[in-house]
């Protein structure tokens, strides 16, 4: 059913949005471990018969969706010449979720 991950989209999309802060000079900042943590945990307690693909569904796109997206006015404010969405590097939330997924499949 696809319900267990709209809910769980939603909420990390909530979280993501409201745990993001706008860094002037490198763009938006979530603490790396909340989008793989939260994830997991949703995607355990909505969907635990399919918790791999919907902590990797919903802590992408929610992600994206929430901390990059929803964010879009306020870092063209700080810095209107450039934008990256979804990359922070090697330890990149979205990165750590896909991670997490694939450690949640393994169980």
């Amino acid at each position: 059913s696809l319900g267990p991950v709209l809910i769980a989209i939603i909420l990390m999309i909530i979280i993501s949005k409201f745990l993001a802060r706008i860094i002037p000079g490198r763009g938006i900042a979530l603490p790396f471990f909340i989008p793989p943590l939260f994830a997991v945990l949703f995607a355990l307690m909505l969907a635990p018969h399919f918790a791999a693909p919907c902590a990797f569904i919903s802590g992408v796109l929610g992600t994206l969706i929430g901390a990059d997206l929803l964010n879009l006015k306020k870092v063209q404010k700080i810095s209107p010449g450039f934008l990256s969405i979804g990359g922070a590097g090697v330890f990149d939330g979205i990165f750590l979720v896909g991670m997490a997924s694939a450690l949640l499949a393994g169980f």
